[in-house]
């Protein structure tokens, strides 16, 4: 499996203009240690709520990617974006699931997802037809290539990863502050 870490930092290293938004826990903590940047906006306390939050933004926002990183706990608790999203459509996002098969926030109880629900096949029943499954480092590779641009379609990519916790990065948990630096990466009054 992959190190989550490692994969997060690949795909955030050539990000371009991407504006990220991540999900409650691990998936916040992974994107910091990647390097904090006024272009993530991190949820705190929102289960269920990223991917979501990332389509508000695609559509606010088309000509910029967005790519919303989240863990596969975070991911079945909001599972109805997925066919928001796929009705929407917007070319420029991107869903990155970091998929270790665990609920890790909440002790480390085995997941859906680790018990076999397929979320990259739920994403493409629910009408998403760029939706798989990324097991190996060529297949980050792939991805990373995919994050600065937009598609013709929003994508789901599944990243199975190794459920081994790293130490906590924590970024600013002030929701104030952290809503107006994005607002002033976006060029928007705070």
């Amino acid at each position: 499996m992959l190190d989550r870490r490692d994969v997060v930092a690949r795909l955030l290293k050539d990000r371009g203009e991407a504006l990220v938004v991540t999900g409650l826990g691990a998936a916040t903590y992974d994107v910091a240690a990647a390097g904090d940047d006024p272009r993530n906006f991190y949820l705190w306390g929102a289960m269920g709520g990223a991917a979501l939050v990332g389509l508000g933004l695609a559509l606010a926002q088309p000509d910029r990617p967005v790519m919303v990183v989240t863990g596969d706990g975070e991911q079945l608790m909001g599972l109805g974006a997925f066919a928001t999203i796929a009705v929407q459509a917007p070319p420029n996002l991107t869903v990155v699931v970091l998929d270790n098969g665990l609920y890790g926030e909440t002790g480390g109880q085995r997941s859906h997802a680790g018990l076999g629900t397929d979320l990259a096949a739920v994403a493409r029943g629910c009408g998403i037809q760029q939706a798989w499954r990324v097991a190996d480092a060529a297949g980050v590779e792939a991805l990373a290539a995919t994050i600065a641009t937009p598609g013709a379609a929003p994508r789901v990519a599944v990243v199975a990863v190794d459920p081994a916790e790293a130490p906590r990065v924590l970024p600013s948990r002030d929701g104030a502050v952290l809503r107006g630096r994005f607002q002033a990466a976006l060029g928007l009054a705070a």
